[in-house]
């Protein structure tokens, strides 16, 4: 079997196959730490219940003083009840986030290594969106260069995803990690992205949002509820 031709890959096309990946390692990472996760969110719950209880009672001593809003400033960074609670929940939201970044980044290595390693040269993502990682030469990258290639994936996260962009730039087409790897992306296909594809892509800005939505309503409702319980309402 001949390699495959090198054919520019779109970045949304890149983009969807790797958010499709990244879906499924997240269910991985929720079933895997159900419980713990649970826990945490309990946890940053009453963190946050805590701060809005501090923050309104903060806020109904320094209005009884009439002072100018620079002294209620002074007075609110300078309070250690309000310290005290800023501190635990970000300690709430680190236990929440860190272990589950940790584990999620341990299966994407797995997950990325061991699939664009293998015979197929793709993801489930890649292969659903007609693409397969080569080497500089066309020829299957192997599990060693798939890993470097996983693992260089951070430079380009880390680098504000400008190592992603460079994918868009001719005449090499390469992200940064690609680059560090000696890989191509390339198109199996010039058939346009599957419909599911196309589904998944335009779900995510409503999804992000509604969920960004839920967040901000239950902080109004915490704060509504630390007021009533101040003002006695």
């Amino acid at each position: 079997m001949s390699p495959p031709v090198a054919a520019p890959t779109p970045l949304l096309r890149r983009y969807t196959a790797w958010s499709l990946d990244a879906a499924a390692i997240g269910v991985l990472v929720v079933a895997l730490m159900h419980r713990r996760l649970c826990e945490a969110l309990e946890t940053c719950g009453r963190a946050i219940d805590a701060l809005a209880q501090a923050m309104a009672a903060l806020m109904q001593q320094t209005l009884d003083l009439a002072a100018s809003p620079a002294a209620l400033w002074q007075a609110w960074m300078a309070d250690p009840a309000l310290q005290v609670a800023i501190t635990a929940l970000a300690l709430a939201i680190t236990s929440l986030t860190l272990p589950t970044m940790a584990l999620f980044a341990l299966l994407a290595l797995v997950w990325f290594t061991g699939f664009e390693g293998s015979r197929w040269q793709a993801t489930p993502g890649k292969r659903l969106l007609g693409l397969q990682v080569v080497d500089d030469d066309g020829l299957p990258p192997g599990y060693v260069r798939a890993g470097l290639r996983t693992a260089a994936g951070l430079l380009s996260w880390v680098s504000l995803n400008i190592g992603h962009l460079m994918a868009a730039r001719a005449p090499r087409y390469q992200a940064l990690h690609d680059r560090i790897a000696g890989t191509h992306v390339v198109r199996l296909t010039d058939a346009p992205m599957p419909m599911p594809a196309r589904l998944w892509l335009v779900l995510q800005p409503p999804v992000f949002c509604l969920l960004l939505a839920l967040l901000m309503q239950q902080l109004d409702r915490s704060v509504a509820a630390a007021l009533d319980a101040t003002l006695g309402l």
